[in-house]
């Protein structure tokens, strides 16, 4: 483990992207043909942000998530979004023991304690409004107050994946909520017919419990991820340069049409209900130092912000009413009009 107050040099921090590139060919030998999601689920990893994955059924979103969470390390919570799951039963749990003696055990959060690495929420929209909010305080600030105590997670991540295709009984995450995530993944089949072969010919992906023992238990060493992560964005550079185009890309999410940004049937006066905010752009710097380590590099360049923005950002503009029920298909395409508009150094 090391101490976050030390000096972390560049050998340690080859050796640790190395670490990093394990993990993902890790996670790429169990979760087939989604290489561009598990680059982004390494980069929020490194980057000590939370995760919330979006796709269809069967891709494959729970058992990245799962997979992520087995290579980490530490302790592992998982808690099925239902209907009728209440904030509470987050925090504690109530049950009649043996001696026929009501009891009031700590919940999924607070059963491990510090040592709290992941907490998986399996389909998130399909929790009640008022659970997403208790998740919105422990997801900002790592604490929870319970038991007339304070409760801290310094090394929780938090994993979620929505299923965006059934609606009935789903509750959408409001804004506030959304903002938490580092990133939204889109988890989506490819084409590869020989990636679709093996997944449905090969028994080894029959069987996801047996599937994920391919993966490295504790690979990752969570305890020290903090300072890594630290050192991460204390030794990636971003120079003048970069940072003019980081302040064109905040103001084009606010005002596109100052940049030529044009989409069809829709009236970009009308779009935009508010543009990134300076936290988002703060989580985006963070994520593209990030990229620009895994590469190898420790100054960031136009292609590590391009590589990171829409899913950094798409979830952190806010359309007005008229055309937020459009958002999965607008936001990719105004991230995409964006930076195709807004010349890179």
């Amino acid at each position: 483990m090391f101490d976050a107050s030390a000096d972390i040099g560049d050998s340690v921090l080859e050796e640790w992207r190395q670490r990093a590139l394990s993990l993902e060919r890790a996670l790429g030998a169990v979760v087939l043909g989604q290489s561009a999601a598990i680059r982004l689920l390494t980069i929020a990893v490194f980057a000590r942000g939370h995760v919330l994955l979006e796709g269809g059924v069967g891709v494959g979103k729970t058992t990245l998530l799962r997979a992520a969470a087995r290579a980490l390390g530490g302790q592992y919570q998982r808690v099925e979004g239902t209907i009728d799951l209440m904030p509470q039963d987050l925090v504690y749990h109530t049950h009649v023991d043996r001696d026929g003696r009501p009891r009031v055990d700590p919940g999924p959060l607070l059963v491990h304690g510090e040592a709290l690495t992941v907490f998986f929420f399996n389909e998130i929209n399909r929790a009640r409004p008022q659970v997403h909010s208790l998740l919105l305080r422990v997801m900002a600030e790592r604490t929870l107050t319970a038991f007339n105590a304070e409760h801290r997670f310094p090394h929780l991540l938090v994993f979620a994946d929505r299923n965006r295709v059934e609606k009935e009984e789903t509750f959408e995450l409001p804004g506030a909520a959304r903002d938490r995530f580092l990133m939204e993944i889109e988890v989506v089949p490819g084409e590869d017919e020989e990636v679709h072969r093996a997944l449905t010919f090969e028994t080894r992906f029959h069987d996801t419990d047996q599937l994920l023992q391919d993966v490295p238990a504790a690979m990752i060493p969570y305890a020290s991820l903090a300072a890594i992560a630290d050192a991460i964005q204390h030794s990636v550079r971003t120079g003048p340069a970069v940072q003019r185009f980081v302040g064109h890309l905040r103001r084009a999410t606010h005002r596109p049409g100052d940049y030529g940004v044009r989409l069809d049937d829709v009236d970009m006066a009308e779009l935009i209900a508010g543009g990134a905010s300076p936290r988002g752009m703060s989580m985006l710097v963070r994520a593209a130092k990030v990229a620009a380590w895994l590469d190898g590099r420790l100054d960031v360049g136009p292609e590590d912000l391009h590589a990171v923005f829409h899913p950094v950002l798409a979830h952190r503009i806010f359309f007005t009413p008229i055309y937020e029920l459009q958002r999965s298909r607008l936001g990719r395409d105004l991230t995409t009009e964006i930076l195709i508009r807004v010349p890179a150094p």
